[in-house]
């Protein structure tokens, strides 16, 4: 008896894993988004890891992005062009940055400034900041 209650409430728990795995796969339709996923330190200074999603009707064969570090008086720390390749229309990949002689602890929050690569077909050189939203997982907040 008790099996028969607990089918209903187990294809529920598969249905709603089915959709989030989805959605987390496809991105949000119509947009590019970018999430602060993780930063720890590296051998090197410190590693960044962002969860990229293209819900755009599109591939980017190639996009990057300038980015604004800043530290915890909200001056600049420094600024870098990650370039995260390409981006598949509907798919969502994790791309993963070491920044040299840049302390974790010191980048207190991101700006996307610009993508000054934005490429596909049919692409317009305008269409990743126009159509990103940003978010993050981790204490540092990002800003598009």
């Amino acid at each position: 008896m008790k099996i028969v209650r607990l089918l209903p409430l187990a294809l529920l728990a598969v249905s709603l894993f089915g959709t989030t795995a989805m959605a987390q796969d496809a991105g949000t339709p119509g947009a590019l988004s970018i999430e602060m996923n993780d930063l720890a330190p590296s051998e090197k200074g410190c590693k960044l890891t962002f969860v990229a999603g293209n819900g755009l009707p599109q591939s980017l064969s190639k996009v990057s992005f300038e980015f604004v570090l800043f530290d915890a008086k909200g001056l600049v720390e420094r600024m870098a062009v990650l370039d995260f390749r390409d981006l598949p229309a509907g798919k969502t990949k994790v791309r993963q940055f070491d920044l040299p002689g840049t302390k974790c602890e010191a980048v207190k929050s991101l700006l996307i400034n610009d993508a000054p690569v934005c490429a596909g077909d049919g692409v317009a050189k305008d269409a990743c900041m126009k159509a990103l939203k940003t978010g993050s997982k981790s204490p540092v907040e990002l800003k598009g």
